[in-house]
């Protein structure tokens, strides 16, 4: 009986590592879009991935009142499975929309970024100190879990089926990106974050393709924070500071800006090697040690990559125009390994 916990246990271990690897794999390939592709350096995309964890959240709970008076909420509704993810990605995208109109227009991208950060600290106090609109700082909790009214399925029971899930809601969601990447929206967003007055002399509307990836992004944000709190059963403010939109910079930018392949390779190496292994390991030292030693190898492997691999570990592939009009083809890098 021991060895079978052990094994159960285990197989959940790895399950929601897999799960969190999908969740912060959409986040960095939204995050790729908008920096590695059109140039928009965006501190405030955890916000955005926090709306749709929110909204996936309420729209399951329900009302309010009955068997959640113990928190309150907005928004409170039971939409059938699979909606409450459609609601969290138009939630991002929503949100988005509005901050983008503000943040993205005649705006230099330092400020840009600045104004963005902004919103993401104005943001987590609001909803931290707003009690009815979620709950304020102890968050919502109880969310249900989306198989349990189809196949009677709790979470620690049938994980692999939520990961199965997750796996292809992430790799169709991953494989549109790449497509859109590779095609002429993509090539325009990269002719923007290039050479910008030159795309703009060329008759690209910049605003509009800032404010077209932004949105692009930001439903992809609010998708993957449907899809982990449906999984984690909860979500609060606590999940959501400023630090986790730095997680994500960094793993872009220790595999590859602008390369999807590196942005996997970080997502594996930063939020889960580096931050989710360690939470199921024993304790070492003072409480609050492994906490602090998480940040500070996150922060070395950014110093370290600037400084050595200033490109990341898979550098960008620049296109390479070819003669008679076909398609073009990414070539290496000059002086890329």
């Amino acid at each position: 009986m021991e060895g079978g916990s052990d094994v159960g246990a285990w197989s959940f271990y790895i399950t929601t590592l897999l799960v969190y690897f999908v969740v912060d794999a959409l986040s960095a390939f939204s995050l790729n879009l908008q920096f590695g592709y059109a140039g928009v350096v965006n501190f405030g995309f955890i916000v955005f991935q926090a709306a749709g964890a929110y909204v996936a959240a309420v729209v399951t709970l329900g009302p309010s009142g009955g068997q959640a008076s113990f928190q309150q909420y907005i928004l409170g509704s039971h939409l059938p499975f699979p909606l409450e993810l459609l609601a969290a990605t138009l939630a991002g995208a929503v949100l988005s929309l509005v901050v983008g109109l503000f943040a993205l227009r005649r705006m230099r991208r330092d400020y840009q970024a600045a104004v963005l950060l902004i919103v993401s600290l104005i943001a987590l106090q609001v909803v931290s100190a707003d009690v009815p609109l979620f709950n304020g700082s102890n968050g919502l909790t109880g969310v249900t879990w989306p198989f349990g009214q189809l196949f009677g399925a709790t979470a620690t029971g049938s994980p692999f089926l939520y990961l199965g899930y997750a796996a292809i809601i992430g790799l169709l969601v991953c494989l549109g990106v790449i497509w859109l990447s590779r095609s002429p929206w993509g090539r325009s967003l990269r002719a923007m974050r290039d050479h910008e007055d030159a795309a703009s002399a060329m008759g690209l509307n910049i605003t509009s393709l800032r404010l077209q990836v932004f949105v692009l992004g930001g439903a992809i944000a609010g998708l993957s924070g449907g899809l982990l709190v449906e999984y984690i059963g909860a979500w609060s403010p606590g999940a959501w500071g400023y630090a986790e939109t730095f997680v994500i910079f960094t793993a872009i930018f220790v595999g590859g800006v602008g390369n999807y392949r590196g942005v996997l390779v970080g997502t594996l190496l930063v939020p889960i090697i580096f931050l989710e292994i360690p939470r199921f390991l024993p304790a070492v030292g003072y409480p609050g040690l492994t906490d602090s030693l998480e940040w500070v190898v996150v922060g070395l492997a950014w110093m370290l990559c600037l400084l050595f691999r200033p490109r990341g570990i898979i550098p960008e592939r620049r296109l390479k125009a070819s003669l008679h009009g076909s398609p073009r083809e990414p070539a290496p890098a000059e002086g890329s390994a």
